[in-house]
């Protein structure tokens, strides 16, 4: 077996149903007294069930969170956050957290993954930049499959295909290792078997929790090893054209996959096996997979315009992440042209 190194990332979960009740114990170890409690607008409604479960004993409710952590939005959060004290939406619970050092209790509602990364990406004058320190990693993570119940099935299906991305990417990434490829490969599995189950019955408990238990793996993934083109041209896409984060992900993964097919030949093999529907090739089992979530595919249906594609080909090529693949402009921007035609993925790009 080749030599590697593998760097646990600290941190504690607390995985099941009505887990969600166990909050105030929590809270407790980290010796707090009044959490902040985050959510987007659309989550305001969970945020008072926390609030209810906590009996009151918040700081407040800031209700601003928003997709690609812009900077404004974190800079009031954190002058809120100050005011009132210690935190939950996951990217600006991150973001207040490394800013203030307030401890950062999360609770997913999504399928996501990004619970488990110590990366944060932020947004400022039309450019998405990450950043990894441990600091960022939530310090605890309490994943209640209850809460993902009454989850949309085309958000499930994009937040899911997101985590998948985490997964696939760290296959080959350079500094991947084979305790992080067994993660990958079962968050993967998990996700994909999963998510087409929820598209057919949202009621399904069991499917529920395989797919949170996915997304739990293929977000530890993304927290322990580097990221290549795929999260590069997700970063630009929403980053410079406020294109929605999930949906992104998932328009954007079996291009990226495409393009640098013939230089990650071990990958591909790994990732047909974890794919239903895959008959031995990733690409055909991505695309069924798409398709089975009966997801839009097109970054045109999301308010990308065809004379942004150059724009984004630019941005891509700049400060490119490393990838297994050199990056060559024809080809990108001829994959971001698939993409936002909303075109299924070439065997090979």
């Amino acid at each position: 077996m080749d030599t590697f190194e593998y760097n646990p990332n600290p941190g504690r979960v607390v995985f099941g149903s009505g887990t969600l009740q166990k909050l105030p114990d929590e809270i407790s170890r980290l010796q707090v007294k009044a959490p902040l409690v985050l959510s987007t607008p659309h989550q305001v409604g969970q945020a008072e069930r926390v609030k209810e479960v906590l009996k009151g004993q918040i700081a407040g409710i800031f209700s601003e969170a928003t997709m690609h952590t812009p900077a404004n939005v974190t800079d009031k959060a954190v002058e809120y956050a100050k005011a009132r004290g210690p935190t939950r939406t996951i990217g600006l619970g991150k973001a207040i957290s490394i800013r203030t050092g307030l401890p950062h209790i999360c609770i997913p509602t999504t399928y996501a993954g990004s619970e488990m990364t110590p990366i944060l990406g932020e947004t400022a004058d039309g450019l998405k930049k990450t950043r990894s320190d441990p600091k960022i990693l939530p310090g605890t993570v309490i994943y209640d499959v209850d809460l993902t119940m009454t989850l949309p099935t085309a958000m499930s299906a994009t937040s899911g295909v997101n985590a998948i991305a985490h997964a696939v990417e760290a296959l080959y990434a350079r500094n991947t290792n084979p305790i992080i490829n067994m993660m990958a490969l079962e968050g993967i599995r998990a996700l994909a078997y999963s998510l087409p189950e929820i598209v057919e019955d949202s009621s399904s408990q069991s499917a529920r929790s395989k797919a949170l238990y996915g997304a739990w793996l293929c977000g530890t993934c993304l927290g322990s090893v580097g990221m290549s083109i795929h999260h590069k041209l997700c970063h630009t896409l929403g980053g410079s054209f406020n294109l929605p984060h999930a949906e992104t992900h998932t328009a954007v993964l079996p291009h990226a996959i495409s393009y640098n097919a013939p230089s990650i030949p071990e990958a591909m093999k790994q990732l047909a096996d974890a794919l239903p529907d895959s008959n031995g090739d990733a690409i055909h089992g991505l695309n069924v997979l798409l398709d089975k979530l009966k997801v839009k595919r097109g970054a045109k249906d999301f308010g990308m315009k065809e004379e942004d594609i150059d724009k984004a080909a630019d941005i891509a090529l700049a400060n490119a992440y490393w990838n297994p693949r050199p990056i060559e402009r024809a080809p990108i921007r001829e994959l971001l042209r698939r993409v936002w035609a909303g075109e299924p993925a070439l065997a090979n790009l």
